[in-house]
């Protein structure tokens, strides 16, 4: 870990500083990443100013840039160092510039983009800036820090109102209870605290309350793993106390980016502990700060998720709520990083989870993290949100789900589950099941009737939040046929293994039909809309037609019909007039007959509740008259453009089985009198 630190603690970098370091495995220099100029964080007794700490990794070569602000009057601080930490030890390395390259006529230093090789840019040595001093005193001498005076801009030591920890005393303010559950967080003792060098007592707030809470990131790489973590943290105590000269590490707390929550400054997590982390109201607030930049990238849910369940518990031991704002006072004089400036002792507004931007003129906590703020306050104070129902095990139709009893519902929230309190099942307003937070799907059995089906989610604050309600009917009436599956005779080209035949029925449900499935002779599954059929039989053979109809709720009806095809050859009719016989393996058995007569007759008696007529057809056929029990019913034109053999050219279907006589006559029309007649079908 490293920063640049300068001599005058109240002195503000107005400029840019950037780092890149050479990788120990790689051997390759990193990019160079931009360190926040100002860490805002002023301390009674701070002996130098300086920059976050980045955090760099296992590195042994590294080259810093600064640069004053824009003006042409701008100045670098005065006493500018390099200040690397090992946390593995805890040791300090302090370095002086090797190297001031002012010339405003020289070329443009390489953009932040740009990774220069390793020769152009050699580490500075000892020839070049003195032997590197290790484990610097806590105090400056005169020269290096100078104390501000009533023309400097006022740092917090100078305002004891803001930041100045109140003087120990033997009676600890309270650790009230909170209504938000507390986080685990690692101890100082847990992540490696040298407890030897900040052996100050800790202060505490004034009013003894936390009004709001400031949400930084430390500006420094993402690049860490988490096991880095305590490593991060022991390297910013260093820092804070060793090179800035402060009491102790800066910040109340800190996440890293694998949502590891680290005890910061010591005095009690459940107290108010007086922090050094937001410049001019350090003594209403406590300070949460996320491992890592956030510029431009989002920090991991998990950092977030942490850092909201912290902020949340903090507010709650003292009635504030995250989603409301509050009133500080300022401590100094100030500017934040939008433009909006104020004098000491100004009550100024602020959301109760602000970023340290709000307070200060700085970067901190990045872009990207700022504008996730809303979102944490929203996760922090409730009620929880994006609760929706994603699923409901019950088959639906429209708007509505059915089930015989039992049914299983599944949710899902955009509010992290570990600020979620319980969930239950509501049934018609009341709630049946009550679930973990971490749960997301639970069933029960309902009782016969139409429900009305919802998840409300309980946050740890008390609020509750509803989702939109599903309807879902419990039923166990198995669907009806009003028509049982009925065959008849169609139209088509007729074998003894396969006559055309049509399947009708009409099945109701009295919730909702959902679909009719015929099992046998074959395996079809029909929409409600679906009432009929086209299917074959097999001649001379009786077959069963099963039919089940199944309701969405799972219920099922089902109705059977047998029915035998019938076909009567010509030969079996009673002739009258001229009729020849024809032989070819086209036409059924063989063999049909023809006439061109006009008035020669074929007559065919049966039982049945069908009938249909044979013939073969082409282009010179002719006509025919058909009588039904001695009336005439149609006249039927055997012409057709192709020729067609064992073609069922009219059909005729009765409610119920009775004995028929179906006669034809040859009309014998002009030019083409001829008809063939291949016999007649009947259904039985």
């Amino acid at each position: 870990m490293l920063g640049i630190t300068w001599t005058d603690p109240s002195a503000r970098f107005d400029g840019t500083v950037e780092v890149r370091t050479r990788g120990v495995r790689s051997g390759k220099w990193s990019q160079w990443l931009s360190l926040d100029g100002e860490s805002g964080q002023g301390e009674a007794g701070a002996v130098r100013g300086g920059t976050e700490p980045a955090w760099v990794g296992a590195s042994d070569a590294v080259e810093v840039r600064a640069r004053a602000g824009g003006s042409t009057s701008a100045e670098l601080p005065a006493g500018l160092r390099l200040d690397m930490v090992d946390p593995g030890t805890g040791s300090v390395t302090a370095m002086e510039p090797a190297a001031f390259a002012v010339d405003e006529t020289s070329e443009p230093q390489p953009s932040a983009s740009e990774s220069a090789p390793a020769e152009e840019s050699p580490t500075p040595d000892a020839s070049a800036s003195g032997e590197p001093t290790t484990e610097p005193s806590g105090s400056a001498s005169a020269e290096e820090s100078p104390s501000p005076d009533s023309s400097s801009t006022p740092t917090e030591s100078a305002s004891p109102s803001a930041s100045t920890s109140p003087e120990p005393t033997a009676t600890l303010p309270p650790a009230p209870p909170s209504t938000m559950p507390q986080p685990p967080v690692t101890s100082r003792t847990e992540w490696g605290a040298d407890e030897s060098i900040s052996p100050e007592e800790p202060g505490y707030l004034p009013d003894g309350k936390v009004k709001a809470v400031v949400v930084h990131h430390t500006a420094e790489s993402n690049d860490y793993t988490c096991a880095d973590g305590p490593a991060l943290v022991r390297g910013i105590y260093a820092y804070h106390v060793k090179q800035l000269g402060w009491k102790d590490i800066g910040y109340n707390f800190l996440v890293d980016k694998c949502g590891v929550a680290y005890e910061g400054r010591k005095g009690g997590i459940d107290r108010p502990v007086m922090g050094a982390h937001a410049y001019g109201f350090n003594s209403e607030t406590t300070g949460i700060s996320v491992l890592g930049t956030y510029t431009d990238a989002v920090p991991p849910q998990a950092a977030m998720v942490t850092a909201t369940r912290i902020a949340a518990w903090k507010l709650g031991q003292y009635g504030v709520d995250p989603n409301g704002t509050t009133t500080l006072t300022a401590g100094a004089n100030g500017t934040n990083y939008f433009g909006k400036s104020w004098t000491k002792g100004t009550q100024i507004g602020f959301p109760t989870i602000h970023g340290h931007r709000d307070g200060y003129n700085t970067q901190c906590p990045g872009n990207a993290f700022y504008a996730q703020l809303p979102t944490l306050r929203t996760w922090a104070g409730g009620p929880v949100t994006g609760l929706a129902i994603k699923s409901v095990s019950a088959p639906k139709s429209g708007t509505t789900h059915y089930t015989k009893s039992a049914v299983t519902v599944s949710w899902s929230a955009t509010t992290p589950s570990s600020l979620i309190k319980q969930f239950e099942l509501l049934v018609d307003g009341k709630p049946v099941v009550t679930t973990a937070s971490t749960t997301t799907s639970t069933s029960t059995n309902l009782a016969l009737g139409s429900h009305s089906v919802a998840v409300r989610a309980t946050h740890h604050s008390g609020k509750t939040s509803t989702s939109a309600a599903a309807t879902v009917v419990a039923e166990t009436t198995a669907p009806t046929f009003t028509t049982k599956p009925t065959l008849s005779l169609r139209a088509g080209t007729v074998n003894t293994t396969a006559v055309p035949v049509t399947l009708s029925w009409k099945a109701t449900d009295n919730a909702a039909l959902k679909e009719v499935r015929l099992t046998a002779p074959v395996a079809k599954t029909y929409t409600t809309t679906t009432t009929s059929a086209a299917h074959t039989a097999k001649s001379g053979v009786a077959t069963a037609w099963n039919v089940t109809a199944y309701d969405f709720a799972g219920n099922a009806g089902s109705a059977s019909g047998s029915f035998t095809p019938v076909i009567l050859q010509e030969t079996a009719a009673v002739k009258s007039g001229t009729w020849t016989t024809r032989s070819s393996t086209s036409y059924l058995g063989g063999k049909s007959y023809s006439s061109g007569a006009k008035n020669a007759s074929l007559t065919w008696t049966f039982t049945g509740r069908s009938a249909s007529w044979v013939v073969s057809r082409a282009s010179t056929s002719g006509q025919a008259y058909i009588y039904v029990d001695g009336v005439k019913v149609a006249t039927v034109d055997l012409k057709s453009s192709t020729t067609m053999y064992r073609h069922a050219i009219w059909t005729k279907n009765w409610t119920t089985s009775a004995k028929h006589t179906v006669k034809i006559v040859v009309v014998g029309t002009s030019g083409r009198p001829t008809i063939t007649t291949d016999g007649l079908v009947y259904l039985k």
